[in-house]
C-alpha cells in the first residue's frame, strides 16, 4: 500500500497510534489540505498496545487491530504511504527524504516516530532466538518460533516484560525473567504493587530473578542460554528483551531540533523548528502531572490528546495540551490500570485488600494524590482521575 505524493499540505512521519490519529483529527476538525502519513512498517496505522496481550495471546486477530478500516484512509484522502523510513529532514526546503531516496515536500511536518527498542549491546545479543516487542513483526516472529520453544528468559520487569511472562505461562512455557532492580515495575510503580505482582508471577509458575542483570547470551547460532552478572546460567529457547525504548530523535536532532531526554516541545507540541511539530513517545513536554515538570511520557491516551492538540492547532482551534496521563496493564486476569505519574511520591496508601485481588494503591506527594494504581478497581480508577486533576487529600479516601 504505497501512494505517491511528492507534497503534502501536513506530511506526518510515524504510521502508529499518534500519526493516525492527527490526521483523523485533523479531518475531524474540517482540515481540507492534503495530508500524508509515512510509516516504516507495511501495515496501515494498527493499536500497538495488544502486541503483547491480546494478539500475543492469540485473543484477536490482526485486523482488529487496524486503527480505522482499509477503505477509511482513502475516503478521508489520508495518502498512506508504507514501509519507508524518513533518514533526513531539511527545514529550510522543507523537505524529507525516505532511505529509499524518495523525497516529499511539506508545508506542516508532524514527528510522531515514536521509538525504537532499546537493545542489549552484551555478546551474544544478536544472535538468533533473541526478540524484542515493539511491532507486529516482532510477535509474528516469535509465534513462529514458539513451538518449538520449551524455555523462555524474559529481560525487563516492566510492562512488557511481565505481559509476554503471562501469555507465555498460557502457553505452557517455561518462565524465567530477569530484573536487574531489585524489584518488578520499579520505574513506574510503589514497592506495595511491584510485591503484588511478583507474588502474582511467582504463583503462575514464573521463576523472577530480581535484583540482577545479565552478563552474555550463550549460543551458537541460536541463543541457548542466559548468563548472568553473578555467574548463574538459565537455559533458553528463546529470550524476549524488555528494557524500553529508545525515542527516535536523532533525525530531527540533525535537523536542528532541541532535545533533552526526546525532542523538546512546547504546550502545543511545537518543536524548535519551523512549522514542526512532535508528538508521542519521543518528546519532552512539560506536564503539570511530573512532578519534575518535563518529563517523556509512553502512553496511548497521551499521544492521542497531543495529536488532537496539533490538529487544533492547525485549524485555528489551539489550546495547550493539558491531558492526564494515564496507562493499563492486562496479566492473567488482572487489570491494572493507572491515573497519574507516581514519580516522586513520599507516601503510598492501599486502599482495600490485595488478597482478595481488588484493591488500589495510592501515591501521594506532600500530602496531595499524584497518582492511583488499581487492580481490578475500575471505580477506583474512575474516581482517581478526579482525585489526581484536583490534587486531593487522602480525606477523600473515606469515601
Amino acid at each position: 500500500m504505497t501512494a505517491q505524493l511528492d507534497h503534502a499540505d501536513v506530511l506526518i512521519v510515524g504510521g502508529g497510534q499518534g500519526g493516525a490519529q492527527t490526521a483523523i483529527s485533523l479531518r475531524q476538525l474540517g482540515f481540507q489540505g492534503t495530508i500524508a502519513i509515512v510509516g516504516d512498517e507495511p501495515e496501515p496505522p494498527y493499536e500497538r498496545p495488544p502486541l503483547s496481550k491480546e494478539y500475543f495471546a492469540g485473543d484477536k486477530t490482526f485486523d482488529r487491530l487496524h486503527l480505522r478500516p482499509a477503505a477509511y484512509w482513502s475516503e478521508k484522502a489520508v495518502a498512506l504511504i508504507t514501509g519507508e523510513t524518513v533518514v533526513r529532514v531539511d527545514p529550510e526546503s522543507r523537505e524529507v527524504e525516505t532511505a529509499s531516496g524518495r523525497r516529499m515536500s511539506y508545508g506542516v511536518l508532524v514527528w510522531a516516530a515514536g521509538g525504537s527498542p532499546r537493545r542489549m549491546t552484551c555478546e551474544g545479543a544478536g544472535l538468533a532466538g533473541v526478540h524484542a516487542v515493539r511491532s507486529r513483526a516482532d510477535i509474528d516472529a516469535i509465534l513462529a518460533e514458539l513451538p518449538g520453544v520449551t524455555r523462555v528468559a524474559i529481560v525487563g520487569g516492566g510492562y512488557i516484560g511481565l505481559e509476554a511472562a503471562a501469555v507465555l505461562r498460557k502457553f505452557g512455557k517455561a518462565v524465567t525473567l530477569i530484573e536487574a532492580q531489585d524489584r518488578l515495575l520499579a520505574r513506574v510503580a510503589g514497592p506495595q504493587l511491584s510485591a503484588f505482582f511478583a507474588e502474582e508471577h511467582r504463583a503462575r509458575g514464573v521463576d523472577l530473578r530480581l535484583g540482577v542483570g545479565v552478563d552474555h547470551l550463550e549460543g551458537v547460532g541460536r541463543v541457548a542460554g542466559v548468563v548472568l552478572a553473578d555467574g548463574e546460567r538459565i537455559a533458553a529457547d528463546l529470550v524476549i528483551v524488555g528494557i524500553g525504548i529508545t525515542p527516535n530523535v536523532a533525525v530531527l536532532e540533525a535537523a536542528g531540533a532541541r532535545t533533552t531526554n526526546g525532542i523538546d516541545v512546547d504546550a502545543r507540541c511545537r518543536t524548535s523548528l519551523p512549522d514542526v511539530f512532535a508528538i508521542g513517545d519521543c518528546v519532552n513536554q512539560a506536564s503539570r502531572f511530573a512532578g519534575t515538570g518535563r518529563i517523556r511520557i509512553e502512553s496511548v491516551p497521551s499521544v492521542t490528546e497531543q495529536a488532537a492538540t496539533v490538529a487544533r492547532e492547525l485549524t485555528g482551534q489551539g489550546r495547550d495540551h493539558d491531558a492526564l496521563p494515564w496507562f493499563w496493564s492486562n496479566q492473567y486476569d488482572l487489570k491494572l490500570q493507572t491515573i497519574g505519574l507516581s514519580g516522586g511520591y513520599d507516601q503510598e496508601i492501599v486502599r482495600g485488600d490485595p488478597a482478595a485481588r481488588s484493591f488500589s494503591v495510592v501515591y501521594l506527594r506532600e500530602g496531595r494524590i499524584i497518582a492511583v494504581d488499581a487492580i481490578n478497581a475500575a471505580k477506583d480508577f474512575m474516581k482517581g482521575r478526579a482525585w489526581v486533576t484536583n490534587g486531593a487529600t487522602a480525606e477523600v479516601l473515606a469515601t
